[in-house]
């Protein structure tokens, strides 16, 4: 394989580390652009080789002076935190940074990767369809700011599209679902449920649900989409690989499962006998709450994409086995 060179943005974050370790384990150049701060997100890229460092304030500097040699562009970086409230800042660290790369990638013509996510489908009503077009878009109400930032973005590549103007030569916007996998660990309660519960497990400790709120769901039975880290990594190689590809993909499993399955299913990986209770859903979030995802996935697939994705259980047992028990867990 020929190396190529690209820059991850969001690099030591949860989804852009598994990126990173992937690209540079098939011995591509690989470009880090995130703050590393004061806590232990460095260690997400500790193991594996990067070929240089931007900080995300340079960017747009870096990429003037030697980004038109990039074979890809993959955009992880933004705030993914669905209670930020501060849409200023939204607006600077998660749209605009987008945009400009958008513009970069069309006038160089690169391809360009970039994470949208399953939060742009607010409540679920209008269901889990990856379509792309402005009318359909347009019927989606994300329920917080992290969401209607990203949709914002979906609906401006849209408005590209029907207006005819150019667009990188590949592009895809991701609407991720529920992620987990390894190096979430800095992501505090933003963590997945399962790297929140296993070392309550560990400890032979109680693990504690929502209760539901809606009498459509039993206790435990709000149901997501919940995908392993290392089958969207799958999907985003697959891309880079396929330039053909281009479009809005969901990326999940196309199975909902419940918060009760996810949790048994971390007893069973740990060995432990399953302990589950249940508090209230807080009031913060009440009214926002979804109790169902689940991707579509037959736009990805019909673009080309074959490749298996984890059932619950077996990337749990993955995660559990290979991570969460060891000293060491990053990837």
């Amino acid at each position: 394989m020929t190396a190529k060179r690209y820059l991850v943005t969001g690099a030591a974050g949860f989804i852009g580390s598994n990126i990173v370790a992937a690209l540079s384990d098939q011995g591509h150049d690989v470009i880090v652009c995130d703050w590393l701060e004061k806590g232990e997100k460095w260690k997400n890229l500790a193991r594996h080789v990067i070929t240089d460092f931007v900080d995300p304030d340079d960017l747009e500097w870096w990429m003037e002076e030697g980004g038109q040699n990039l074979d890809g562009v993959i955009h992880m970086g933004a705030i993914s935190a669905t209670t930020e409230t501060d849409g200023d800042l939204i607006l600077r660290r998660n749209f605009k940074p987008t945009k400009y790369l958008w513009d970069f990638c069309t006038e160089y013509k690169i391809p360009f990767i970039y994470a949208s996510s399953a939060a742009t489908y607010g409540d679920g009503d209008q269901g889990f369809d990856d379509h792309q077009d402005g009318k359909s878009l347009s019927e989606l109400k994300p329920l917080n700011l992290y969401g209607w930032s990203k949709h914002a973005f979906d609906k401006f590549v849209a408005k590209v599209e029907a207006d005819g103007r150019p667009t990188p030569p590949q592009w895809a916007g991701l609407k991720f679902f529920n992620v987990y996998g390894p190096n979430e660990y800095h992501k505090g309660n933003m963590k997945s449920v399962i790297a929140q519960a296993y070392p309550k497990v560990a400890a032979g400790e109680p693990v504690t649900l929502f209760r539901s709120h809606n009498p459509k769901y039993e206790d435990g039975g709000q149901l997501r989409d919940f995908v392993y880290v290392k089958d969207c990594v799958k999907v985003i190689l697959w891309l880079l690989s396929n330039p053909h590809a281009s479009g809005l993909f969901n990326v999940g499993t196309g199975e909902a499962r419940s918060f009760k399955d996810l949790a048994l299913a971390t007893f069973k990986a740990a060995g432990v006998e399953p302990n589950i209770s249940f508090i209230d859903t807080p009031e913060s979030i009440r009214d926002k709450y979804q109790y169902f995802t689940e991707a579509n996935m037959a736009k990805l697939r019909a673009a080309g994409f074959g490749g298996n994705f984890h059932s619950l259980e077996d990337g749990i047992a993955d995660y559990v086995s290979e991570y969460l028990s060891k000293e060491d867990p990053y990837l």
